[in-house]
Protein backbone atom coordinates (compact mmCIF):
# COMPACT_ATOMS: atom_id res chain seq x y z
CA UNK A 1 0.00 0.00 0.00
CA UNK A 2 1.33 3.46 -0.90
CA UNK A 3 2.18 5.83 1.91
CA UNK A 4 0.09 8.96 2.26
CA UNK A 5 2.83 11.07 3.85
CA UNK A 6 5.98 9.49 2.45
CA UNK A 7 8.21 6.64 3.54
CA UNK A 8 11.97 6.37 3.64
CA UNK A 9 14.88 8.31 4.99
CA UNK A 10 16.05 11.02 2.58
CA UNK A 11 12.54 11.17 1.13
CA UNK A 12 11.06 11.96 4.53
CA UNK A 13 13.80 14.45 5.40
CA UNK A 14 13.06 16.26 2.13
CA UNK A 15 9.32 16.36 2.89
CA UNK A 16 9.93 17.77 6.37
CA UNK A 17 12.40 20.32 4.98
CA UNK A 18 9.73 21.53 2.54
CA UNK A 19 7.51 22.38 5.50
CA UNK A 20 10.25 24.42 7.13
CA UNK A 21 10.89 26.37 3.93
CA UNK A 22 7.52 28.00 4.66
CA UNK A 23 7.04 30.87 7.11
CA UNK A 24 7.20 29.54 10.70
CA UNK A 25 3.49 30.02 11.35
CA UNK A 26 2.73 27.74 8.37
CA UNK A 27 5.60 25.26 8.71
CA UNK A 28 4.18 23.15 11.49
CA UNK A 29 0.86 22.08 10.00
CA UNK A 30 1.30 18.49 8.81
CA UNK A 31 5.06 18.29 9.38
CA UNK A 32 4.70 15.60 12.06
CA UNK A 33 2.68 13.43 9.65
CA UNK A 34 5.88 12.69 7.71
CA UNK A 35 7.64 11.30 10.79
CA UNK A 36 5.58 8.11 10.68
CA UNK A 37 7.43 7.14 7.52
CA UNK A 38 10.91 8.15 8.71
CA UNK A 39 13.13 5.07 8.60
CA UNK A 40 16.77 5.33 9.65
CA UNK A 41 18.83 2.88 7.54
CA UNK A 42 20.72 0.17 9.42
CA UNK A 43 24.07 1.62 8.34
CA UNK A 44 23.31 4.73 10.42
CA UNK A 45 22.11 2.97 13.59
CA UNK A 46 24.06 4.11 16.62
CA UNK A 47 25.67 7.03 14.79
CA UNK A 48 25.25 10.80 14.97
CA UNK A 49 22.76 10.43 12.10
CA UNK A 50 20.59 8.18 14.28
CA UNK A 51 20.83 10.59 17.21
CA UNK A 52 19.95 13.62 15.08
CA UNK A 53 17.04 11.76 13.46
CA UNK A 54 15.66 11.09 16.94
CA UNK A 55 16.23 14.71 17.93
CA UNK A 56 14.44 15.91 14.79
CA UNK A 57 11.51 13.63 15.55
CA UNK A 58 11.27 14.98 19.11
CA UNK A 59 11.50 18.64 18.08
CA UNK A 60 8.69 18.28 15.54
CA UNK A 61 6.40 16.10 17.64
CA UNK A 62 6.83 18.04 20.89
CA UNK A 63 6.15 21.46 19.34
CA UNK A 64 2.94 23.12 20.50
CA UNK A 65 1.51 25.08 17.52
CA UNK A 66 1.10 28.75 18.18
CA UNK A 67 3.75 28.93 20.90
CA UNK A 68 7.30 29.76 19.93
CA UNK A 69 6.65 28.83 16.27
CA UNK A 70 9.50 30.97 14.96
CA UNK A 71 12.08 29.88 17.54
CA UNK A 72 11.17 26.20 17.32
CA UNK A 73 11.17 26.31 13.49
CA UNK A 74 14.65 27.85 13.54
CA UNK A 75 15.74 25.03 15.87
CA UNK A 76 14.28 22.36 13.54
CA UNK A 77 16.07 23.92 10.56
CA UNK A 78 19.36 23.87 12.48
CA UNK A 79 18.77 20.19 13.32
CA UNK A 80 17.99 19.40 9.66
CA UNK A 81 21.25 21.12 8.67
CA UNK A 82 23.22 19.14 11.24
CA UNK A 83 21.50 15.93 10.08
CA UNK A 84 22.34 16.33 6.40
CA UNK A 85 25.95 17.19 7.26
CA UNK A 86 26.16 14.07 9.45
CA UNK A 87 24.72 11.95 6.61
CA UNK A 88 27.36 13.31 4.23
CA UNK A 89 30.14 12.57 6.74
CA UNK A 90 28.85 9.01 7.24
CA UNK A 91 28.82 8.59 3.45
CA UNK A 92 32.49 9.56 3.28
CA UNK A 93 32.40 13.27 2.47
CA UNK A 94 35.25 14.62 4.56
CA UNK A 95 34.27 18.30 4.61
CA UNK A 96 30.55 18.78 3.97
CA UNK A 97 29.36 22.36 4.34
CA UNK A 98 25.91 23.96 4.23
CA UNK A 99 27.48 27.08 2.73
CA UNK A 100 26.73 30.72 3.27
CA UNK A 101 23.64 31.04 1.09
CA UNK A 102 20.97 28.58 2.15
Amino acid sequence: MASTFGHGFITTIMLIAKHFALPPEQAWFGAADHLEGLVVPEQFKGTEVDELSTLLRKKVVWHQPGTMDREDARDVIATLNRLVLAIDRELGIKDPDIGTYH
